[in-house]
């Protein structure tokens, strides 16, 4: 398996390479040049080994249709170290647990920084540290974070050897819980830089340091946003997962308009023939901001899982939700980005996004670094309404799109802890709200947990009243010492900060 950028080089690389790169050296994203197509007979041993073997075991299936240069034993064990019930808190690491009518609930959030984010990034740590050690290397990951993928990050490379950390974040944009997660650490490996400014800042600096290519090579810059392919990757599995939790029999249950998968015999323009299965269907909902965790979905409906549809559900940031309504793509200033009380989700240029209009455009590497790379930059939007290809998006790809106000993300928590007795987080409250309206009779329709309610516990109190429960271990997180330095939104200031941190 080899990887190409998004906006046309095509010079072929293996997973470990960009592993370590992130960004591609034309500004693009990394993708494979094909997915792996998943058969019947593949689906039902995957099935198996789930539920009888575990879901380290289901990674290893997975991620070895994309990782060729790591051996697979090692692969495996990589796995089974980073996927384990002492971690995860349950042996099928993303238990589903019913909701209501047909909606269910995907647990992301039991790792050690209660957020989903921990479901990839301990991998990442894993694998970043294998791979360092075996080249004899050093990495400085430079990342932005508008809440969890900072936390997660720093709990999994703190003290892992050859790894330094900086992250960023925008000053003031995340929970005090949040903020207590990343700034209480004092690992000699971890630096927390708080941004004069919202996430797209932050995103922008991290990009900017990865485009100047000699800084990047000289410092050994690497990223854990979901820029990074291996990141994305490891979010695949979880989908999987929880298809096999919802669907216990293999027999067909749709009527007509659920499939949207390519017709029987269908050739698929990333190679091989599209993969036809006859089982049970279900659909997503996922909380996205940058794009990133539902575009771990379209990946594996791209391999074959049975995914009827892919719902994105945004809150008052609503660039994606836009898009899928209109065709239209356009990114908000700085000052134009809301504060809202589902913070991870404050974003207004999804990153990520350029993967799925990459394949959308049948992989027209031009076309994509001219809409991203130019037409962004120039005017700050660009419109795909009147092109052929829009229409594929929910009908080939089988995207839809829905928004969560303040008023609807308090509603649905109240909701769900007074008839339910559940309490949820608000980006979880987002993507219930939105499933709810997207919902369809016989097919499951699998809502992506995205935290645990006590790291948003104001909004949790307005909503119900009372204060969520909060594991043991983070008693009294927000009075701990707290070690960050302010910076503004300057790329040549990161740059100036990592280097005196490197000599």
């Amino acid at each position: 398996m080899q990887y190409i950028s998004t906006r046309g080089d095509r010079s072929p690389k293996h997973f470990c390479d960009i592993l370590l790169e992130g960004l591609a050296p034309d500004g693009g994203l990394y993708l494979p040049e094909h997915y792996p197509q998943v058969d019947d007979a593949t689906l039902s041993r995957w099935r198996s080994v789930y539920q009888h073997q575990g879901y380290a075991e289901l990674a290893f299936e997975v991620l070895s249709l994309y990782i060729d240069d790591i051996p697979a034993a090692d692969l495996k064990a990589l796995c089974r170290k980073t996927y384990t019930a002492e971690v995860f808190g349950s042996p099928e690491i993303v238990p589903l647990r019913p909701l209501e009518n047909g909606i269910w609930l995907e647990a992301l959030s039991n790792g050690p920084t209660l957020a989903f984010k921990d479901m990839a990034m301990q991998l990442l740590g894993n694998l970043f540290e294998y791979e360092l050690a075996r080249r004899g290397e050093e990495l400085n990951i430079l990342g932005a974070t508008s809440g969890d993928t900072g936390s997660a990050a720093e709990y999994a490379m703190r003290g892992k050897r050859g790894v330094r950390v900086f992250m960023t974040s925008p000053q003031g944009r995340m929970s005090p819980f949040q903020q207590a997660q990343m700034f209480s650490l004092m690992d000699d490996n971890i630096f927390n830089i708080a941004v004069d400014g919202v996430f797209d800042d932050c995103q922008d600096m991290v990009k900017a340091v990865s485009n100047d290519l000699d800084f990047k090579r000289r410092y050994k810059i690497g990223t854990v946003n979901s820029i990074n392919w291996a990141r994305l990757l490891a979010q695949v599995v979880y989908y999987f997962a929880g298809y096999f939790q919802a669907t216990k029999t293999q027999a067909p249950t749709l009527g007509a308009g659920a499939s949207s998968l390519p017709p029987e015999g269908a050739v698929s323009p990333w190679g091989g023939a599209a993969a036809q299965h006859n089982t049970e269907k279900v659909s997503f909902t996922v909380p996205s901001g940058n794009f990133g965790n539902v575009c771990a979905g379209h990946v594996a409906r791209m391999m074959g899982l049975p995914i009827a549809r892919l719902v994105v559900a945004t809150n008052e940031n609503d660039v994606l939700d836009e898009f899928f309504k209109t065709g239209v793509y356009r990114v908000r200033s700085s000052a134009d980005t809301h504060e809202t009380s589902s913070p991870s989700m404050d974003i207004s240029k999804a990153s990520n996004f350029e993967r799925f209009v990459f394949d959308l455009l049948g992989r027209d590497g031009a076309r994509t670094k001219a809409l991203f790379g130019d037409a962004l930059a120039r005017v700050g939007f660009f419109d795909l309404e009147a092109h052929p290809a829009f229409s594929r998006a929910a009908s080939h790809y089988g995207f839809d799109s829905g928004k969560s106000t303040h008023a609807d993300r308090l509603a649905t928590i109240k909701d769900l802890y007074v008839r339910h007795g559940m309490m949820i987080d608000t980006h979880t409250a987002d993507g219930v709200k939105v499933a709810r309206e997207h919902v369809q009779a016989g097919v499951p329709m699998i809502v992506l947990e995205t935290a645990l309610p006590i790291k948003f516990a104001a909004t949790i109190v307005e909503a119900t009243g009372r204060e969520p429960d909060r594991p043991a271990r983070f008693n009294g997180i927000e009075a701990l010492p707290k070690r960050v330095v302010a910076m503004s939104a300057d790329a040549q200031a990161i740059k100036t900060f990592i280097a005196s941190h490197c000599s």
